[in-house]
């Protein structure tokens, strides 16, 4: 028998060549002079024989006869002149038999406008068109897939369902938009998948999805479909209060965490703790100790653990090492029901070159540029993000969208931002190709920062987006309307070098590096500025952050509780990596837990407690991050005692005719009188100094709050127990005096008496 289709096109199909399969598959109407007929067209390889069913009535059955060998099969069924609905049943070679719904029966289901806009790179939903979903279609419960692949020659959905076999489920192709479609009825929750891609040089390739929701568990990569719209959120409180109010208005002291190496369970070989478990274990610990928000590691999927999850190849799954999606929004949603926010390490930077990712991922530079001067980092290894491309740019702010809307992220901490902005990052001559203007600035990144930054923080102003960025590029997070990058926080990089660099030195030798302390004032309202000590600082040989600190080990100690102290003083969001809390000698590894064994001895534990009470003070405290980025929250007292290696400053809250229940980032603090107000004096030697007089601008009683050197810490005990009262004696630019014990090593915290009723107990 010859097949009603064109027979080139029959021959294309089974080559497995043909861009538009359900023209020549499925069910069809034929006109033949005055007359409707209907056929009906298969491709099985496996079958054997082939029955059509109608599935209003069963027992109108229509065999069908195999046009070709290698599994093509045709039925024209004269009595019936309208489509139908109706089920292949198949035998196998071996005598097997099955049934199902010809996926090539169903219409596209990607509209033109979806299209349209994914073109645009405007489609901000676009995670809910292109991957694998679970839906229903015309009440038939399969999965449709879809994907991005512009110049292929042919795509195929792969998986568990159809053995692997690229010849069963062949995509149609949309037409200029490069998307491939396709709707498999009959599939189910965790039916793996991926997608056989065939290139015009004939190179057959298995790419995981892009827009995959979850993967299997390293090493495998395939794709599992997943109901996404299955967890019942309980965090709507949460979310309206976030949603309603500006974050750099808020206290924010950030928890870094690595998931996989925060703790381990011991007694069952030693394995990753679950999303589950960590919700019962790590989220009440940061709770406790006064943590805002617990910043994650990516823990987008990714196939090497020793990458600690900043190369991706799955850029909209949690990973799968500790549980699957529902899992992790459990997480998240403990953490809001605690008051924890949770900020996602976050990496559009840069993508690994694993066969299964984005790279090459349709025998093109698609996603990376196809000159590898634009679209390989030489130092890294890995492909660089064709930012120019309207595509990629949708697949990037669709994912930044789908994190923090599908997941309730609270923040996105931006990787490697400065590595975006320059074409020569990492890169000597001959490596990289100037722009158009012929300079070193990646124009189409910064103008994917501004577009990406523009529609986050307008969907959801209440939400973080944190710059990674580590040179001097003006206005990282200031607005796009004024030509900035449109970040509403950037990491103070400069501050971290320069305050290890000066903490790490012996105390005789800090008095040559006096500017180390007190430069990043200079600049501090440049940006809006986290500080951090962070990951970075504790890998690579770096050693631990307790590591760095001069001295035997009780100085090592002090020297920590004062350095933590100074940076929860000074103006600027903070941020503190795991292990850092307690004091941890070992340099950070990702491959195995956390000394909590630590805790058992003093040195750790009085540490561990320092930063508890530090951390709820500061979040208690107005002053303490009331008008962070500007000048009207902070003034020095006196930043010129190098030779004492001594500095004293204050924070500042509202003037108190203005109340002091909030504040803004932007709004003008209180002068030096009238206002709530806190007091920092730091002494970084080792001498104590017994009546220090510090300049305040109140007259009357004061009281310390905070002292690094008591000895619930691990302190000498050099404290102030009692009240403190000024003397009316000008000094240090202020009209009052207070004689004060300063510690050694310390920092001791003061407030006026009249305003400790402020801070809630």
């Amino acid at each position: 028998m010859i097949s009603t289709a064109n027979l080139n096109e029959v021959q294309q199909l089974i080559n497995c060549a043909h861009s538009d399969p359900h023209r020549i598959l499925g069910m069809h109407e034929i006109t033949k002079g005055r007359n409707t007929k209907l056929v009906a067209r298969a491709f099985v390889p496996q079958a054997k024989s082939i029955t059509v069913t109608d599935l209003n009535d069963e027992k109108k059955t229509y065999p069908m006869e195999r046009i070709h060998a290698d599994g093509f099969f045709e039925v024209v069924i004269n009595d019936r002149p309208k489509v139908f609905p109706y089920r292949l049943d198949m035998t196998g070679h071996n005598n097997s038999e099955w049934s199902a719904l010809d996926p090539y029966s169903f219409l596209p289901q990607i509209s033109e406008m979806d299209l349209y806009l994914f073109g645009q790179g405007t489609h901000y939903e676009i995670f809910n068109k292109l991957g694998g979903h679970l839906m229903e279609v015309d009440g038939v419960y399969g999965a449709l897939f879809a994907v991005w692949a512009p110049n292929a020659h042919r795509v195929s959905v792969i998986g568990s369902f159809n053995s692997w076999d690229g010849r069963r489920h062949m995509m149609r192709s949309l037409g200029q938009s490069g998307v491939w479609e396709l709707f498999v009825p009959g599939l189910a929750e965790f039916d793996r998948y991926k997608f056989e891609i065939q290139t015009h040089a004939g190179q057959l390739m298995q790419k995981s999805d892009p827009y995959g929701a979850f993967f299997e568990l390293r090493p495998s990569t395939s794709g599992l479909l997943f109901n996404m719209n299955r967890y019942k959120w309980n965090d709507q409180s949460w979310i309206a209060e976030r949603n309603a109010s500006n974050p750099l208005d808020r206290p924010i002291n950030i928890y870094e965490a690595h998931l996989g190496s925060w703790d381990r369970v011991y007694d069952d070989h030693y394995r990753f703790m679950s999303y589950v478990e960590l919700a019962q274990k790590l989220v009440p610990y940061a709770a406790d100790m006064g943590y805002t928000h617990i910043e994650l590691l990516p823990v987008e999927e990714h196939p090497f653990d020793g990458s600690w999850g900043y190369q991706v190849t799955g850029y909209y799954a949690p990973t799968s090492r500790y549980g699957n999606p529902d899992e992790f929004k459990f997480f998240v949603d403990t953490c809001h029901q605690n008051g924890i926010g949770v900020i996602l390490d976050w990496v559009p930077a840069h993508f690994p070159k694993d066969s299964h990712g984005l790279g090459r991922f349709d025998g093109s530079g698609l996603y990376e540029h196809e000159d590898p001067r634009q679209g390989e980092h030489p130092d890294w290894g890995t492909y660089i993000f064709n930012y120019g491309r309207s595509e990629v740019k949708n697949f990037l702010i669709g994912n930044a969208i789908f994190w923090v809307e599908q997941y309730h992220i609270d923040g996105l901490r931006v990787d490697a931002v400065a590595s975006m902005l320059y074409l020569d990052y990492g890169k000597k001559d001959g490596q990289w190709i100037p722009n158009r203007y012929g300079g070193n600035e990646n124009i189409e990144a910064v103008e994917f920062m501004k577009h990406m930054n523009s529609v986050l923080l307008g969907r959801l102003p209440g939400i973080m987006m944190i710059a990674e960025e580590s040179t001097a590029w003006p206005g990282v997070s200031r607005p796009p309307h004024d030509n900035c990058l449109g970040f509403n926080l950037k990491w103070n990089m400069g501050w971290m070098n320069d305050f290890l660099t000066y903490i790490s030195k012996e105390p005789i030798h800090r008095r040559y590096h006096h500017n180390l302390l007190t430069f990043s004032m200079v600049y501090a309202y440049t940006e809006n500025f986290v500080l951090v000590l962070s990951h970075d600082e504790v890998v690579h040989g770096k050693g631990s952050l307790i590591g760095k600190m001069p001295g035997d080990l009780w100085q090592k100690f002090a020297n920590l509780r004062l350095a933590l102290g100074f940076m929860y003083g000074h103006p600027g969001k903070k941020l503190l990596f795991m292990g850092g809390e307690f004091g941890q000698f070992n340099e950070w590894s990702e491959a195995r837990a956390l000394d909590w064994f630590l805790l058992e001895y003093d040195h750790h534990r009085n540490l561990q407690r320092f930063v508890k009470d530090l951390n709820h003070l500061y979040k208690n405290d107005l002053p303490m991050w009331y008008d962070d980025f500007n000048g009207n929250g902070f003034e020095w007292i006196d930043c010129n005692d190098a030779d004492r290696s001594l500095v004293a400053f204050m924070r500042k809250g509202p003037a108190q005719e203005s109340g002091t229940s909030g504040g803004t980032g932007t709004s003008g603090g209180a002068g030096t009188s009238g206002g709530d107000l806190t007091i920092f004096i730091c002494n970084f030697t080792p001498v104590p100094l017994e009546y220090h007089k510090t300049g305040v601008p109140l007259e009357g009683e004061y009281r310390e709050v905070l002292n690094s050197d008591a000895e619930i810490y691990g302190g000498s005990g050099v404290v102030n127990p009692g009240p403190l009262f000024s003397e009316k004696v000008e000094c240090q630019g202020q009209p009052f005096a207070l004689p004060v014990r300063v510690p050694p090593l310390g920092i001791s915290v003061i407030k006026p008496a009249a305003q400790l009723g402020l801070i809630p107990k």
